[in-house]
């Protein structure tokens, strides 16, 4: 079987390690692809966005499928053309993925389709949103509607800090066009929850759930990144078996079904961003495609007894997803993400990278890495790796994560050293 990977991060990294996990005898090419996929697969220099060259790529090397990692992709109709020329592909068309590349079309849909999710003003003025700021309060959080590279999402505590940021991206432009209408959203209080469905467009097969670290330093502190680490499984969904039934029945069933009458089916991968109030699951925000860093936990996690790889060239052919398929995880995974020196503001690029061979139990996946002209690994980008560790509990799987990520040497590297905080109190007793 040959698959066409599209995209070059650690979310890539752990796609292209769960097929080769799936089916040794694959052959995978990516593009772009990285140093860490490089060993798995043929890494062939396309950029992402670049649809009609992935297209042409993959008709000369009669690709069986397509595999889209990254947004981007997705924003430029990547979908719309594979299928148009006849080429299985999974994930969403550019219509259907509206749900991630538009909060505002994200937060009406939801709306109109009851599913559960936090009020909203949609703004593109000041004026408007400074009104919005004022009837809602703080804490309050201002988010831009397009793709920010998930820098978008300011969490503001006071009124002031929520003026400055809508008048940051509408007036100062900070985000570009991403910016240019924004939502003026109440701010959620409970646990987030990171929740991956795989769908045909109207079944639904839900993956462990995970829970992200989005502050760059310890004790949730700091700015928000794109997430410093993740774990799985949680626990609170093993206590409360019916809450991912209630989610599918709440978010992800009428989210789907409200796609379907707007005659945009969505297929491929929804990530419900959810925030588990006192009043139940509350949509943050929908993601359509693989969530970073919560991939590089999850497919881990994930029992080999079933094929992911089976299921997703089901959906990306266009066909029925099977009844009583389960994609249940067997052990604990903790993600804990190595960065940049000056990351999330001014990532610092170009430092040498020394990685040991990794024990036992341990994945490294490259994010942001490169082969310098003389063959040595150095940074190249904001997140750098993503090291995974394994185990039969949390406890296990978070010392041998944070124990490699130690190891790993380049210059003012920034980690977590606390993930699963949470997850290891509950455990412990002490909440």
């Amino acid at each position: 079987m040959k698959v066409l990977l599209v995209g070059g991060g650690g979310r890539e990294h752990a796609l292209a390690w769960r097929l080769r996990q799936d089916d040794p005898t694959v052959q995978i090419f990516a593009a772009p692809g990285n140093p860490g996929i490089a060993e798995l697969a043929t890494c062939v220099p396309i950029g992402v966005t670049d649809v009609d060259a992935l297209l042409r790529f993959a008709q000369e090397q009669s690709v069986d499928w397509t595999l889209v990692g990254p947004e981007a992709a997705l924003a430029a109709g990547i979908t719309d053309v594979f299928r148009a020329a006849g080429l299985p592909i999974f994930g969403p068309t550019r219509a259907a993925a509206q749900l991630e590349t538009s909060k505002a079309f994200s937060k009406t849909l939801m709306v109109d389709a009851s599913v559960p999710t936090g009020r909203a003003v949609t703004c593109t003025d000041l004026a408007s949103a400074i009104r919005a700021i004022d009837a809602l309060g703080a804490p309050v959080v201002i988010k831009a509607s397009g793709l920010a590279a998930g820098k978008g999402v300011i969490v503001c505590q006071t009124m002031d800090e929520a003026r400055a940021a809508a008048a940051a991206m509408l007036e100062e432009n900070a985000f570009g066009d991403a910016g240019a209408t924004i939502l003026v959203e109440e701010f959620m209080e409970g646990e987030e929850l990171s929740v991956f469905v795989l769908t045909d467009g109207e079944r639904m097969i839900p993956l462990p759930a995970a829970q992200d670290h989005k502050r760059l330093l310890d004790g949730d502190r700091g700015p928000n990144t794109g997430g410093m680490g993740a774990y799985a499984p949680v626990s609170i969904v093993e206590r409360e078996p019916g809450l991912i039934d209630d989610v599918l029945a709440t978010v992800v069933a009428p989210t789907l079904a409200a796609m379907r009458a707007r005659g945009t089916p969505f297929t491929g991968l929804l990530y419900a961003g959810l925030m588990l109030t006192a009043n139940g699951p509350r949509v943050i925000e929908f993601n359509c495609r693989f969530g970073d860093p919560e991939t590089q936990a999850v497919l881990p996690a994930l029992s080999a007894d079933v094929s992911l790889t089976a299921v997703m060239a089901t959906i990306a052919r266009g066909e029925r997803l099977p009844d009583g398929v389960r994609l249940d995880a067997t052990r604990a995974a903790v993600t804990t993400v190595l960065a940049a020196s000056g990351y999330p503001e001014r990532p610092r690029t170009g430092d040498a990278i020394d990685i040991p061979e990794p024990p036992a139990d341990v994945l490294v996946f490259h994010a942001g890495t490169k082969r310098a002209p003389n063959g040595s690994l150095v940074t190249a980008g904001g997140r750098v790796l993503a090291v995974t560790g394994l185990g039969d509990s949390l406890d296990e799987a978070q010392r041998r994560s944070q124990e490699f990520a130690a190891a790993v040497t380049f210059d003012d590297k920034q980690f977590r050293t606390d993930i699963g905080w949470r997850e290891l109190a509950r455990r412990a007793g002490a909440t």
